[in-house]
This record gives structure tokens, sequence and C-alpha cells, in this order.
């Protein structure tokens, strides 16, 4: 590590979304009016390290961002989008062989649910080449967020380099994985964040109550993870490490659109770890990031800033 400001490290995919928001998600066959729409960035990689640069604008942090854009005009929206950010883009590659990612989201107005489709192009050419090409980011970064919207072997590469450096490794097992992640990436693995979905995909509980999250955290941990923060929507967060677990109940917000919740969510809880907050303290964080996100529209736009995460958490002392 060195001597510089602590920094968050993002590696993982970069998309532009376009987002439609309609009355309600359409069925199978179905076509729906949107009453808007809006282009703008996306790609969990992307959203958590806009949505960490956006909370370190008031915080002693760095974010940073490794992957891959094409050589076309979303790639070019995707850089300025994140630059304006503040995330360093040193790590992001402009790939002449693929087009950027692309995901097509529609957002059901009264609910705020969301349905999206990825087309992953250059996200899926990340590879082990932009590990080494990289390696003065891996030497630095206080905490490694992974995703699975890039191959899952460069994401096992990717953590191994940074258990080397003594980084903290937090895995959004997102999208649900169809089978069962690699037997050396579960040991790697410092903090482990599932959704409801992705939690029952991976343990077979569904988290509908304090209760279910617990057995499935513990589940988790029996594969070889350090903690388990699931995520239990509207129902609030459990974590649990080795020793301890605890609960953190849903902020009181009306949702609006719960599109990049998650990835703020993990945004909140790196910055929590980075700056030195036990895990409780982190997951409360990054709890009050994900509530506030969901009360804007957008994916990476709808990522809170630091003293609007404080204001939350003093407003609601309760959510311990």
């Amino acid at each position: 590590m060195s001597d510089a400001l602590p920094l968050i490290l993002s590696f993982g995919s970069v998309n532009v979304d376009v987002t439609a928001r309609a009355r309600h998600l359409p069925l199978p066959g179905e076509t729906v009016h949107a009453e808007s729409y809006c282009i703008g960035l996306g790609g969990k990689g992307g959203n958590q390290a806009a949505a960490a640069a956006r909370l370190a604008r008031s915080l002693p942090l760095r974010s940073a961002l490794i992957g891959r854009v094409g050589v076309d005009a979303f790639g070019t929206q995707a850089r300025e989008e994140l630059a304006r950010f503040g995330v360093d883009l040193s790590g992001l590659l402009n790939d002449p062989n693929f087009p950027t990612g692309l995901a097509l989201i529609v957002v059901d107005q009264q609910t705020g649910e969301n349905s999206i489709t990825v087309a992953g192009g250059a996200n899926m050419a990340v590879d082990a080449t932009d590990i080494v090409r990289t390696d003065n980011l891996f030497s630095e970064a206080s905490v490694l967020l992974l995703q699975l919207e890039i191959p899952l072997a460069t994401v096992l590469a990717a953590a191994r380099r940074a258990r080397h450096s003594g980084a903290h490794v937090v895995l959004d097992p997102a999208p649900a994985p169809e089978g069962d992640l690699p037997e050396e990436l579960w040991g790697l693995i410092d903090v482990i964040t599932p959704n409801e979905g992705e939690t029952f995909a991976l343990t077979g509980v569904n988290p509908e109550t304090p209760q279910d999250a617990a057995r499935a955290a513990a589940l988790l941990l029996n594969r070889g993870v350090k903690t388990a923060v699931v995520k239990m929507g509207a129902k609030g967060v459990w974590w649990q490490d080795e020793m301890t677990g605890g609960f953190v109940s849903p902020f009181p917000v009306i949702p609006l659109d719960t599109v990049a919740a998650g990835d703020c969510f993990n945004a909140g809880l790196a910055t929590g770890l980075a700056q030195g907050h036990s895990l409780a303290e982190a997951t409360r964080i990054a709890a009050a990031c994900g509530a506030l996100a969901t009360t804007r529209t957008g994916a990476a736009q709808a990522a809170p800033e630091w003293d609007e995460v404080i204001a939350l958490l003093k407003r609601h002392p309760e959510n311990t």
C-alpha cells in the first residue's frame, strides 16, 4: 500500500444504460408505452466506482475503475460521465475490437422495480492482461469491489491479486451465477453481498426474515467467505462474520427507482471499510446509501453525497 489516500478500486463492467419508465413492467410478448427515457452511465463496475467517487468527494478517499469500453460514442459518453464523478480512469481501456456494454432497462413507475437486459460487449473481453497492466492500482487498493458482469475467471484472478496485496475483497454476486462460484474464489472473499435472489441462488434460502438471512449467511460462511452481508431489499440487511452478526432495519424512504441501489450499497460498504469502520457500522452506512439511491432516478446518477448519508444516519439512530 502507498502513502496516498486510501483507494477503493472497482474492477468490472462499464455500460451505457438506456432506461425507460413505464406504468408497469412488460409481460412476455407485451408492448408497454414508456412515459420517458434517459441514457446514462451504468454497469456494476462503473456504478460502484462512480458512487464511491461521489462519497469520496468529502472524504480522504480515492475511487478508481479498471475495465474496458469500446471505441465508440457510448464509450466516450461513459468516460466523460465517470470523469465528472471524479473516478480515476487510468485503468479503463479503450478496446478497438468490441462495442461498449449496453443495458436496456424498464422501470415500473408505480413500484420502482426494474427489468434489465444487458449486452456485455467489451466487458466480456476483460481478462488477466487488465490485471497486469494495472498492477499499480492493485498495489494501492484498500478495498477491491468485484461483480459478475465480466468473465468469472477474470474475477477470480483479480481477487487473487488483491488478496496478495492485503486489500479487502468485496464481491457483489450479481447477476446471480447460473452455477456455483469457483471453489477457490469462496476463500478469497472477505465480504459477499448478495441480494434476495442471489442469496437464494447461492444457498437455496429465501431471506424473507432476519432469521432466514442469518441461516443463509451461515451457509455462505461455511463455503469459506469471511463475512456475509445479505441484502433483503425493503426488509433490511443482515450482516454476519465468524464471531457475530446483526440486523439493520430498513430506512423509511419512498422508493422511486431501485436500479442502482445495490451498487450504491456496495460503494457505501467499501467507503465504511476503507475508513476503518467496524463491519456493523460499515453495513449501516451501506444501507443508508442504498436507501437514498432508491429516492431518485437513474443508475450512477442516483448515488448520494456523503453529507446526505450522515444526515440520514443521524435522523434514524435506531437503524442499528
